[in-house]
């Protein structure tokens, strides 16, 4: 295995527990303090729920560029992937940074990580993938 597949592989696995974790939201787990700073802590209210869809749907599709990028999925995406792979890196700096200076004290132990993970692992495969 290269290091790009490494990279992907790595940020995939980061991601998809980024998404069950909003999936679990939108079903009414009653974890909203580690989300969206805190503001809605215990169960969220349905437009928060529909939110988490979304960010996952998008999460999803961060992985695809990020697989597709790194030539492990997703042929029919490659060459749009050379670009986007940029835009996934910089959500992912948008997200460790909205994580680190959540007031959440508990999103950011849980979030900061994670979403340096995904920071690193995304980058890696930018800069690595041929």
């Amino acid at each position: 295995m290269t290091l790009t597949e490494a990279a992907a592989w790595i940020f995939t696995i980061a991601t998809m527990g980024v998404i069950v974790f909003q999936l679990a939201l939108a079903l009414g787990a009653p974890w909203g303090a580690y989300a969206m700073g805190g503001a809605s802590p215990g169960r969220w209210p349905a437009r928060l729920r529909v939110a988490a869809v979304v960010q996952a749907a998008l999460l999803g599709v961060a992985a695809a560029i990020v697989l597709a990028r790194a030539g492990l999925a997703f042929p029919g995406l490659t060459d749009a992937a050379r670009t986007f792979i940029w835009l996934v890196v910089a959500l992912a700096l948008v997200a460790l940074l909205l994580n680190a200076i959540s007031r959440s004290a508990g999103e950011r132990r849980l979030w900061v990580p994670v979403a340096l993970v995904m920071l690193g692992s995304s980058l890696m495969v930018a800069i690595t993938a041929s």
